[in-house]
């Protein structure tokens, strides 16, 4: 069931399950559109005064749990990545309380008529920061939203007629929509991640074809061709698709061609175009996503040329921070799981396999094992310095892989490479971990790297 706003009368009740960014985002627009508003969440009751610090003193608000008051709301606005087995959520569906995504309650909101989407395991924010920058090189005003930190119910609400939502979406915001339906949408890449909350891979990749279910023939989708799970998601859409790959092939629009990627569409000769400037064969996979994304909703070349010519990536991705008594230092904090740290140490393996990457792994656990790093430590790490809940896991499956210095913290890691580091080594903070052990999230685990560096030299 789509969410409505005109099925409500003025004044009704609306509950907003979660306090974090999102959820404050939806009080603030359910405040303003009219409605009464309860705010529930399990901080307790001082932290969430905290939080609303700002905020009418007319909103509602219940800290420490979730109680039988949400149960008189008309519907419930719940906030990304609560627990889908959360009791409180049981006892709606059995009130028959409505449940909605916040992701839904702000596109219902918006006057923007373009909406497109990116998800996938890694690469997300890229792609969907450098779709942005293609849009507005074609004149187009575009915004970015979702889970780059800009939520549904602050940045599309706001949106004119004529902006383009470029939407980053995550597989919490996806399980928990109904009616999402952008006019284009690209699957990256799906790869174990986020097990312990989804329960399963079957589970995880259910919730990414969300992003694709309500697509008809007039909207596009872009897929990885070299990505089984993709094809599988693929195959489950009703709109036109697009894939990109590696290489060439009869059923694939884009693919790489020596140092640029080519994209050929409807039988025209193939275009060739000079990808961004960033590290990483996984990044020209997001310049082909970006690309065909944007051909598909009518962008020029021309356009996307520009854009790609002047996009100089994304903070906490990959960022080089300069070079600190002699170490390169590099800032890959948005690297949260095995697979994005994978494609990190790939994109800066040293040329003459020589291994001379010192790299911070750990944070919070997310259920996947970190054995498949042991092959591409063994080329190119020449020490692994480990820090959060999740070291000792880390320290059990890459023993003998490489040596592993216990740091527990990131500034014992930092001062720790700095010791034992030589003139030419690279520092990378790619922590295939949550960050939420130590830090509020890996902007602030990043920043604090950087700050960490530059006090190092």
């Amino acid at each position: 069931m789509a969410f409505d706003p005109a099925a409500y009368k003025k004044g009704t009740l609306a509950g907003v399950l979660g306090c974090g960014t999102s959820g404050l985002a939806a009080a603030r627009l359910l405040l303003d559109k009219g409605f009464r508003v309860l705010v529930s969440d399990s901080a307790p009751q001082a932290e969430l005064t905290r939080r609303l610090k700002g905020l009418p003193r007319r909103i509602l608000r219940e800290g420490g749990g979730h109680s039988k008051r949400l149960l008189r709301c008309a519907f419930v606005v719940k906030s990304p990545g609560l627990a889908p087995a959360l009791p409180i959520l049981s006892a709606l569906r059995q009130a028959g309380v409505p449940v909605f995504s916040e992701m839904e309650v702000g596109l219902a909101f918006s006057r923007s008529r373009e909406l497109v989407a990116v998800t996938g395991t890694n690469g997300k924010t890229t792609t969907a920061l450098l779709t942005a920058a293609i849009f507005r090189a074609a004149g187009r005003r575009s915004r970015p939203c979702g889970n780059l930190g800009l939520p549904f119910c602050e940045r599309a609400a706001a949106a004119g007629a004529r902006d383009v939502l470029i939407a980053e979406v995550s597989s919490y915001q996806l399980e928990d929509s109904t009616s999402f339906r952008p006019q284009a949408a690209a699957l990256l890449n799906v790869t174990a991640d986020h097990l312990e909350h989804h329960g399963s891979m079957e589970r995880y990749l259910k919730a990414k074809a969300r992003c694709f279910a309500e697509m008809g023939p007039q909207e596009s989708a872009v897929f990885n061709a070299d990505d089984p799970l993709c094809l599988r998601v693929a195959r489950q859409t009703a709109a036109r698709k697009y894939f990109f790959a590696s290489a060439a092939g009869t059923r694939v629009q884009a693919w790489i061609e020596g140092p640029r990627i080519a994209i050929r569409l409807d039988g025209k000769p193939a275009l060739r175009l000079v990808p961004p400037p960033l590290p990483g064969r996984h990044n020209l996979a997001n310049a082909m996503a970006a690309a065909l994304l944007a051909l598909s909703r009518g962008v020029k070349p021309a356009a996307i040329q520009r854009a790609f010519k002047s996009f100089k990536g994304v903070e906490h991705r990959l960022e080089d921070c300069g070079v600190f008594r002699g170490l390169r230092c590099v800032n890959d904090s948005k690297a949260t799981n095995v697979d994005s740290t994978l494609a990190a140490l790939e994109a800066l393996r040293p040329p003459r396999q020589t291994p001379n990457i010192l790299l911070i792994l750990g944070g919070l656990h997310k259920g996947s094992p970190y054995t498949p790093l042991r092959q591409e430590l063994e080329r190119s790490v020449k020490g692994v310095l480990t820090i959060g809940s999740a070291a000792r896991k880390i320290e059990e499956d890459l023993a003998g892989a490489v040596p592993v210095f216990a740091c527990g913290e990131l500034s014992v890691a930092v001062e720790t490479a700095f010791k034992i580091g030589a003139a030419g080594d690279l520092l990378l903070l790619s922590p295939a971990c949550a960050s939420f052990d130590q830090f509020k999230n890996f902007e602030e685990r990043g920043r604090l790297f950087k700050k960490l560096v530059r006090q190092g030299r």
